[in-house]
């Protein structure tokens, strides 16, 4: 398939995936739901993908960030290789877990703030030009390469030959990504491939994406930290360590709310464990009564407790909290609130009650839900379940960001 062929392909599978939130007037989270939703703010995306079986959430949300980024620049749309990012990203935690002994995190998972990483580093290139799968089949699977890795990186980090690792731990480890993922030369500036026309390597595709890492911040907010100051978040999977700004609870929601607003997507990390999260039924809620999401898979419009009738929260809207800094804080240091999983976020929805939600983007294929992949999670899930957001710096508030000292 030509190039040209590739975009109006990506273009009319783009608009048939989003057309039932962003095109029509009204619509509903699910196959019977009494829940009607409004289109206040929709932003173009590209097609929904699916991770399948590997923990890189982080690689398929950031990138369909980036994508968007690039549609939001009015350049075209491009497919980019989230097993590139991955396989680069696995040889910085390689490296940085042996470093530490052993006492660090290994593992599929990592942070937004990976994909600039690896673009200063290796550069990026399309899907079809590093797609990732050398196991064989159609679906991403790491569970054998994952299990291979971290056997390897643990007999490595007793350094079982004199104390010492020899020169040939980091090419034995990399031939083993590349068994699975794909081979790539030792510099990766030799890997070569065609788009749009010409030749590129990695580094110079990255270039001709035009790019700016240094445009991208990350934001939490905990009161374990100053406001305003950058720090640490205390999570398994940031192993650089990466510093995000923490601003409060109401600023951050403001910032997410507005920069959608403004034209502006976002990458969104959250926990998407809670009993009010369902990607089936294309919703994220923190209702009060916890009853009325006792159960993900009933189609009820009502449970029964005890003789009274409890709505199905899934089904119809329904009261939710509004968690307060502190409670937020308590749940993340109680580990209720974890570092689960890595979105996308491309819009804003208003219920017929006036509760407001966030279109998400997600990376589990378009076959699980009547929202074709997408889900939508309320204000009220977001303010408490959210880790970090990923953004351009350009959608800050200009005093926020002298705040935090961003030019």
């Amino acid at each position: 398939m030509n190039r040209i062929s590739l975009l109006i392909l990506l273009f009319i599978s783009s608009f048939i995936l989003n057309a039932q939130i962003k095109d029509q007037q009204s619509f509903t989270n699910t196959k019977g739901s009494k829940y009607v939703f409004k289109t206040l703010k929709h932003l173009d995306a590209t097609p929904v993908k699916n991770q399948n079986r590997t923990g890189t959430c982080w690689s398929f949300s950031g990138l369909s960030f980036l994508e968007s980024e690039l549609l939001r620049q009015g350049k075209a749309p491009y497919n980019l290789s989230e097993m590139w990012i991955a396989r680069n990203a696995y040889l910085g935690k390689a490296r940085n877990y042996l470093l530490m002994d052993g006492h660090a995190n290994f593992g599929e998972g990592g942070e937004f703030h990976d994909i600039p990483w690896v673009i200063r580093h290796y550069g990026i290139v399309p899907e079809y030009a590093y797609p990732g799968m050398a196991y064989g089949g159609k679906k991403h699977n790491h569970a054998e390469l994952q299990a291979v890795l971290t056997g390897m990186l643990n007999a490595l980090k007793t350094k079982p030959q004199n104390h010492k690792l020899t020169k040939s731990w980091k090419k034995a480890f990399t031939d083993v990504v590349d068994a699975y993922l794909g081979e790539v030369p030792d510099n990766t500036e030799d890997f070569k491939f065609k788009a749009d026309g010409k030749t590129y390597s990695p580094k110079s595709f990255a270039k001709h994406l035009g790019l700016d890492m240094d445009n991208y911040v990350e934001l939490t907010s905990f009161t374990h930290h100053p406001y305003y100051k950058a720090f640490a978040l205390e999570i398994p999977d940031n192993w650089q360590m990466h510093q995000s700004y923490n601003i409060p609870l109401d600023e951050l929601m403001k910032v997410a709310n507005d920069a959608i607003m403004k034209g502006y997507t976002f990458a969104w990390g959250a926990d998407v464990s809670e009993k009010g999260f369902s990607h089936r039924k294309g919703l994220a809620i923190l209702p009060s009564d916890e009853r009325t999401v006792q159960d993900r898979k009933s189609k009820e419009l009502f449970f029964d407790d005890n003789g009274e009738k409890i709505p199905n929260a899934f089904y119809q809207p329904v009261k939710e909290k509004w968690v307060t800094p502190q409670q937020r804080q308590q749940a993340f240091e109680d580990g209720e609130t974890t570092d689960d999983h890595g979105m996308h976020i491309v819009g804003i929805v208003q219920d017929q009650k006036g509760t407001k939600y966030f279109v998400v983007k997600n990376s589990w294929g378009t076959k699980y839900n009547d929202l074709n992949g997408y889900f939508l999670a309320s204000y009220p899930y977001f303010r408490d379940k959210t880790i970090d957001v990923f953004v351009h710096k350009d959608a800050l508030p200009k005093d926020l960001k002298k705040k935090l000292g961003i030019k």
